[in-house]
């Protein structure tokens, strides 16, 4: 079985291939290609994954190229974890919405936007690509904005399923606060990427007992300490919502903190420093303990899970995934991508029946996917106008001065990236 990196000198592809080596009867890579052009980060990223499998015994061979259409050929799968731009990028995508009084993120609001105008005409090429290599290889898009890249892919026809870890982090949260394995643990997960609820927390599978009163009022201020939220507000909700939901519950407490600290770009840029220094040290053979402050947890065990199911049926029966709507929510168009349980196998993504959901989040729901389809027509065709009406739609945005301010910039800091500006 040979797998792709697309993105491989990523700093987080050490955590990607400690699990290829842990999870290796789930999933028996035999090649490991890392696809990435700056050859400062892949040859030390690529030099420690060897080390990484060696030290644990596992046969798999790791590649390095930065030829993308050698990497992918006879690729039985491809992952996307790129970043057009770079750290530069994502800083200015957190720093100048500020300057509108509007939160600075790299996934939500304009500087979601701005990162989706970037990356998915690259995502698209790639995947033409992989398409002719192979047509019949799965693509796993792990590059944000992750609903926006895989509806793209999707709409294209594209063999491609989404992966975020914000469910599999509360899954392993969970079952450590209820003393329980975390395959006992299946969540009712529900929404789009980055704008998600648990609205159940069951032990055993779909149809098991839902413990989520029983954790909240057990655990609820370990919970609401992690989302940055208060505790009665987790209590009058019943639900636990995405730490990404803190950027819409309280957002102007976090556009103040925001203004008063370093951006998490810079944080990050300088973790990926250290990371790559210590990746260069040969008597290195396993994940440092710095990368698990770097993001992405439990990043590996979603991928090795997801590409298990994709490509043998061996994953577990159950994943959170993002893939078309086709009626599991019926607020929202069958062409939206959700996030949500799915059994997954061979043949793709089947999400699970959802019960009905509360208005307090179908409303949010459903204006924040009118804005992911205004965005990726801006990504795909362009023009000043198409990214106000993104911005304008954005529950973040919504007023007309802001959209304007903020389209400007938004051109002004991407032109580079944006092939019509």
């Amino acid at each position: 079985m040979k797998l792709t990196v697309v993105g491989g000198g990523s700093t987080y592809t050490p955590e990607l291939v400690d699990g290829f080596a842990r999870l290796r009867d789930t999933l028996p890579v035999e090649e490991l290609v890392l696809v990435d052009p700056a050859a400062e980060r892949l040859e030390p990223v690529g030099g420690l994954a060897r080390r990484i499998l060696a030290r644990q015994g596992h046969p798999g061979r790791v590649v390095t190229t930065s030829d993308l259409d050698a990497g992918i050929e006879g690729a039985d799968a491809v992952l996307l974890q790129l970043r057009v731009g770079g750290q530069a990028a994502r800083q200015q995508d957190e720093t100048w919405p500020l300057e509108c009084g509007c939160v600075g993120q790299e996934t939500t609001g304009a500087g979601g936007l701005a990162k989706a105008l970037r990356t998915v005409p690259v995502v698209l090429g790639i995947a033409e690509r992989v398409r002719r290599a192979n047509p019949r290889a799965w693509i796993v898009d792990f590059t944000n904005p992750v609903g926006i890249v895989t509806r793209a892919l999707l709409n294209e026809g594209h063999r491609a399923v989404g992966l975020c870890n914000v469910a599999i982090g509360f899954q392993r949260k969970f079952a450590a606060l209820l003393g329980a394995a975390p395959a006992e643990v299946h969540l009712d997960h529900v929404g789009l990427n980055h704008l998600t609820w648990e609205t159940g927390v069951r032990l055993g599978g779909p149809e098991g007992e839902n413990v989520l009163p029983k954790l909240l009022a057990e655990h609820g201020d370990a919970v609401a300490g992690d989302l940055r939220l208060p505790r009665s507000l987790i209590d009058r909700l019943g639900v636990v919502p995405s730490y990404y939901l803190r950027y819409y519950y309280a957002h102007d407490e976090v556009v103040a903190e925001l203004r008063g600290r370093p951006s998490r770009a810079a944080e990050v840029a300088a973790m990926e420093r250290e990371l790559l220094r210590m990746y260069r040290d040969p008597a290195l053979d396993e994940k440092p303990a710095l990368l698990a402050r770097r993001g992405g947890a439990y990043y590996s065990e979603a991928a090795v899970d997801l590409a298990a199911s994709l490509l043998t049926g061996g994953g577990t029966p159950y994943q959170v995934v993002n893939a078309y709507n086709r009626g599991t929510l019926p607020f929202l168009p069958d062409d939206a991508v959700i996030e949500v349980q799915a059994a997954v196998g061979p043949q793709g993504p089947v999400p699970l029946p959802v019960p009905a959901v509360d208005p307090l989040y179908a409303g949010l729901m459903a204006q924040v996917t009118a804005y992911e389809e205004l965005a990726l027509e801006a990504a795909l065709h362009g023009g000043r106008d198409r990214v106000f009406r993104a911005l304008l739609a954005h529950p973040l945005i919504g007023q007309y001065s802001s959209a304007d301010a903020l389209t400007d910039r938004l051109i002004a800091h991407n032109r580079e990236h944006l092939a019509w500006a």
